[in-house]
């Protein structure tokens, strides 16, 4: 059901996403073709932020600073998968992997590959208090408008 603290958390973590999504960028190599990587991830922002945050609006703000940094984690482990996994699939596509077996463990190795490359203390900085400002947004409208 449609709520004030859904979308408002959809839109900040889907613009903590994009936003993020832009500092990464550059820890790629030069020639690395992004794609809509920044969409993908300001989708998935939006998403996560709908089901994960939007839900417990209105339930306090102690427990904004908590859901906001749930929904963040949860954001960053389903963007390292969907990214992997495209990977992945571009990979096999090219006869890289020899057996299914390969491919479905090269996407978590890939998932630990670009998780270690996003632990700048920026990134972790940014992930961290964008997600306590999104949640305590979130909680805002939550409380006012539902």
């Amino acid at each position: 059901m449609p709520t004030a603290a859904r979308a408002m958390a959809a839109v900040l973590f889907a613009v903590l996403a994009w936003y993020v999504s832009g500092l990464i960028v550059p820890l790629f190599p030069e020639n690395t073709d992004m794609g809509f990587f920044t969409e993908v991830n300001a989708g998935l922002g939006l998403i996560c932020g709908w089901r994960i945050a939007g839900p417990r609006g209105g339930t306090g703000y102690v427990s904004a600073i908590s859901y906001g940094l749930t929904t963040t984690v949860a954001l960053v482990v389903v963007a390292l998968f969907t990214h992997s996994s495209v990977v992945m699939i571009e990979n096999s596509l090219r006869k890289f992997y020899d057996t299914p077996v390969e491919a479905v463990v090269s996407v978590f190795e890939l998932m630990v590959e670009h998780g270690t490359m996003m632990l700048t203390p920026e990134i972790l900085a940014t992930l961290g208090v964008g997600g306590v400002l999104a949640g305590l947004g979130t909680e805002f409208v939550g409380r006012r408008y539902s």
